[in-house]
Protein backbone atom coordinates (compact mmCIF):
# COMPACT_ATOMS: atom_id res chain seq x y z
CA UNK A 1 0.00 0.00 0.00
CA UNK A 2 1.32 3.43 -0.95
CA UNK A 3 2.29 5.57 2.02
CA UNK A 4 0.01 8.52 2.66
CA UNK A 5 1.35 12.03 2.21
CA UNK A 6 1.07 14.55 5.03
CA UNK A 7 -1.68 16.47 3.22
CA UNK A 8 -3.62 13.27 2.52
CA UNK A 9 -3.46 12.25 6.18
CA UNK A 10 -4.60 15.71 7.25
CA UNK A 11 -7.58 15.52 4.91
CA UNK A 12 -8.55 12.10 6.21
CA UNK A 13 -8.24 13.24 9.82
CA UNK A 14 -10.28 16.36 9.07
CA UNK A 15 -12.98 14.23 7.46
CA UNK A 16 -13.17 11.98 10.53
CA UNK A 17 -13.55 14.96 12.86
CA UNK A 18 -16.09 16.86 10.78
CA UNK A 19 -18.30 13.92 9.83
CA UNK A 20 -18.48 12.70 13.43
CA UNK A 21 -19.48 16.16 14.65
CA UNK A 22 -21.57 17.46 11.74
CA UNK A 23 -22.60 14.47 9.61
CA UNK A 24 -21.93 13.58 5.99
CA UNK A 25 -24.17 16.08 4.20
CA UNK A 26 -23.06 19.07 6.29
CA UNK A 27 -19.38 18.27 5.79
CA UNK A 28 -18.26 20.09 2.66
CA UNK A 29 -15.05 19.78 0.69
CA UNK A 30 -14.28 23.42 1.56
CA UNK A 31 -14.69 22.71 5.27
CA UNK A 32 -12.49 19.62 5.06
CA UNK A 33 -9.77 21.62 3.29
CA UNK A 34 -9.99 24.47 5.80
CA UNK A 35 -9.78 22.10 8.76
CA UNK A 36 -6.87 20.21 7.19
CA UNK A 37 -5.09 23.44 6.26
CA UNK A 38 -4.65 22.43 2.61
CA UNK A 39 -5.87 23.79 -0.70
CA UNK A 40 -8.74 22.47 -2.76
CA UNK A 41 -6.20 21.58 -5.43
CA UNK A 42 -4.47 19.33 -2.91
CA UNK A 43 -7.81 17.71 -2.11
CA UNK A 44 -8.48 16.80 -5.73
CA UNK A 45 -4.91 15.64 -6.17
CA UNK A 46 -5.62 12.89 -3.62
CA UNK A 47 -9.35 12.29 -4.02
CA UNK A 48 -11.66 12.35 -7.02
CA UNK A 49 -14.70 13.42 -4.97
CA UNK A 50 -16.07 13.82 -1.49
CA UNK A 51 -17.39 10.25 -1.63
CA UNK A 52 -13.97 8.98 -2.65
CA UNK A 53 -12.49 10.73 0.39
CA UNK A 54 -15.15 9.25 2.67
CA UNK A 55 -14.53 5.74 1.38
CA UNK A 56 -10.83 6.13 2.09
CA UNK A 57 -11.65 7.71 5.45
CA UNK A 58 -13.59 4.57 6.39
CA UNK A 59 -10.50 2.46 5.74
CA UNK A 60 -8.39 4.99 7.66
CA UNK A 61 -10.83 4.81 10.57
CA UNK A 62 -10.77 1.00 10.56
CA UNK A 63 -6.99 0.95 10.78
CA UNK A 64 -6.91 3.53 13.57
CA UNK A 65 -9.54 1.84 15.71
CA UNK A 66 -8.14 -1.64 15.18
CA UNK A 67 -4.78 -0.40 16.47
CA UNK A 68 -6.40 1.32 19.47
CA UNK A 69 -8.26 -1.81 20.52
CA UNK A 70 -5.31 -4.11 19.83
CA UNK A 71 -3.06 -2.00 22.08
CA UNK A 72 -5.59 -1.58 24.92
CA UNK A 73 -4.85 -3.36 28.19
CA UNK A 74 -7.88 -5.65 27.94
CA UNK A 75 -6.55 -7.19 24.71
CA UNK A 76 -3.60 -8.67 26.66
CA UNK A 77 -5.82 -10.44 29.23
CA UNK A 78 -5.62 -14.23 28.98
CA UNK A 79 -9.17 -15.21 29.92
CA UNK A 80 -11.64 -14.52 27.06
CA UNK A 81 -14.51 -13.66 29.43
CA UNK A 82 -12.34 -11.11 31.23
CA UNK A 83 -11.17 -9.82 27.86
CA UNK A 84 -14.77 -9.28 26.75
CA UNK A 85 -15.71 -7.51 29.98
CA UNK A 86 -12.52 -5.47 29.66
CA UNK A 87 -13.63 -4.40 26.20
CA UNK A 88 -16.86 -3.02 27.66
CA UNK A 89 -14.93 -1.34 30.49
CA UNK A 90 -12.66 0.27 27.89
CA UNK A 91 -15.71 1.52 25.98
CA UNK A 92 -17.06 3.01 29.22
CA UNK A 93 -13.71 4.65 29.95
CA UNK A 94 -13.55 6.49 26.63
CA UNK A 95 -16.99 7.99 27.24
CA UNK A 96 -15.15 10.67 29.19
CA UNK A 97 -14.28 12.38 25.91
CA UNK A 98 -16.50 14.79 24.00
CA UNK A 99 -19.51 13.14 22.33
CA UNK A 100 -18.12 13.51 18.82
CA UNK A 101 -14.85 11.92 19.96
CA UNK A 102 -16.28 8.67 21.31
CA UNK A 103 -19.01 8.04 18.75
CA UNK A 104 -18.46 5.82 15.72
CA UNK A 105 -17.72 7.19 12.26
CA UNK A 106 -19.25 4.13 10.61
CA UNK A 107 -22.48 4.29 12.57
CA UNK A 108 -22.77 8.01 11.89
CA UNK A 109 -22.23 7.52 8.17
CA UNK A 110 -24.50 4.54 7.65
CA UNK A 111 -27.47 6.21 9.34
CA UNK A 112 -27.25 9.13 6.92
CA UNK A 113 -26.12 7.48 3.68
CA UNK A 114 -27.55 3.94 3.63
CA UNK A 115 -30.02 4.76 0.84
CA UNK A 116 -28.20 7.51 -1.03
CA UNK A 117 -24.58 6.26 -1.12
CA UNK A 118 -24.53 2.46 -1.45
CA UNK A 119 -20.74 2.25 -1.64
CA UNK A 120 -20.42 4.11 1.64
CA UNK A 121 -23.07 1.89 3.23
CA UNK A 122 -21.25 -1.23 2.07
CA UNK A 123 -17.91 0.04 3.37
CA UNK A 124 -19.46 0.84 6.75
CA UNK A 125 -21.12 -2.57 6.92
CA UNK A 126 -17.82 -4.27 6.14
CA UNK A 127 -15.98 -2.20 8.75
CA UNK A 128 -18.51 -2.86 11.50
CA UNK A 129 -18.67 -6.54 10.58
CA UNK A 130 -14.88 -6.78 10.83
CA UNK A 131 -14.99 -5.39 14.34
CA UNK A 132 -17.78 -7.79 15.30
CA UNK A 133 -15.75 -10.70 13.91
CA UNK A 134 -12.89 -9.83 16.27
CA UNK A 135 -15.31 -9.69 19.20
CA UNK A 136 -16.91 -12.94 18.11
CA UNK A 137 -13.64 -14.83 18.49
CA UNK A 138 -13.45 -13.82 22.15
CA UNK A 139 -17.14 -14.52 22.66
CA UNK A 140 -16.80 -17.99 21.13
CA UNK A 141 -13.81 -18.78 23.35
CA UNK A 142 -15.64 -17.53 26.45
CA UNK A 143 -18.80 -19.44 25.54
CA UNK A 144 -16.85 -22.68 25.22
CA UNK A 145 -15.55 -22.26 28.77
CA UNK A 146 -18.46 -20.61 30.59
CA UNK A 147 -21.63 -21.39 28.65
CA UNK A 148 -21.01 -24.34 26.30
CA UNK A 149 -24.66 -25.45 26.34
CA UNK A 150 -26.22 -22.03 25.80
CA UNK A 151 -28.41 -21.75 22.70
CA UNK A 152 -27.27 -18.29 21.68
CA UNK A 153 -24.50 -17.93 19.10
CA UNK A 154 -21.30 -15.90 19.47
CA UNK A 155 -22.22 -13.98 16.31
CA UNK A 156 -25.62 -12.95 17.69
CA UNK A 157 -24.02 -11.71 20.92
CA UNK A 158 -21.41 -9.79 18.93
CA UNK A 159 -24.13 -7.98 16.98
CA UNK A 160 -26.06 -7.34 20.19
CA UNK A 161 -23.02 -5.71 21.80
CA UNK A 162 -22.59 -3.44 18.81
CA UNK A 163 -26.30 -2.64 18.71
CA UNK A 164 -26.11 -1.47 22.32
CA UNK A 165 -23.04 0.64 21.53
CA UNK A 166 -24.48 2.25 18.40
CA UNK A 167 -27.83 2.90 20.06
CA UNK A 168 -26.04 4.43 23.03
CA UNK A 169 -24.11 6.75 20.72
CA UNK A 170 -27.39 7.96 19.21
CA UNK A 171 -28.85 8.76 22.63
CA UNK A 172 -25.62 10.47 23.70
CA UNK A 173 -25.90 12.70 20.62
CA UNK A 174 -29.56 13.41 21.33
CA UNK A 175 -28.79 14.45 24.91
CA UNK A 176 -25.34 15.93 24.19
CA UNK A 177 -23.87 14.04 27.12
CA UNK A 178 -22.52 10.56 27.82
CA UNK A 179 -24.36 9.43 30.95
CA UNK A 180 -27.08 7.54 29.09
CA UNK A 181 -24.39 5.64 27.17
CA UNK A 182 -22.50 4.95 30.39
CA UNK A 183 -25.66 3.52 31.99
CA UNK A 184 -26.42 1.38 28.93
CA UNK A 185 -22.94 -0.09 28.88
CA UNK A 186 -23.22 -0.83 32.60
CA UNK A 187 -26.34 -2.88 31.85
CA UNK A 188 -24.53 -4.54 28.95
CA UNK A 189 -21.67 -5.56 31.23
CA UNK A 190 -24.10 -7.04 33.76
CA UNK A 191 -25.84 -8.96 30.97
CA UNK A 192 -22.56 -10.43 29.75
CA UNK A 193 -21.76 -11.56 33.29
CA UNK A 194 -25.14 -13.32 33.33
CA UNK A 195 -24.87 -15.13 30.00
CA UNK A 196 -21.25 -16.09 30.71
CA UNK A 197 -21.57 -17.15 34.36
CA UNK A 198 -18.44 -17.87 36.34
CA UNK A 199 -20.35 -20.58 38.21
CA UNK A 200 -20.80 -23.04 35.37
CA UNK A 201 -23.49 -24.86 37.36
CA UNK A 202 -25.77 -21.94 36.55
CA UNK A 203 -25.88 -22.97 32.91
CA UNK A 204 -29.11 -24.43 31.64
Amino acid sequence: MQQQSVSQSRLLEAALSLIRSKGYAATTVDAICATAGVTKGSFFHHFSSKEDLVLQAVGFWNRLTEEVFAQAAFAKVADPRDRLLGYVDFRIEILGMEVAEFTCLLGTLVQETYQTHPQVRTACDEGMSRHIAVLTRDIAAAKEIYAPNAEWTPESLGYFIQAVLQGSFIFAKAKLEAQVARDNLGHLRAYLETVLPIDRQQEE
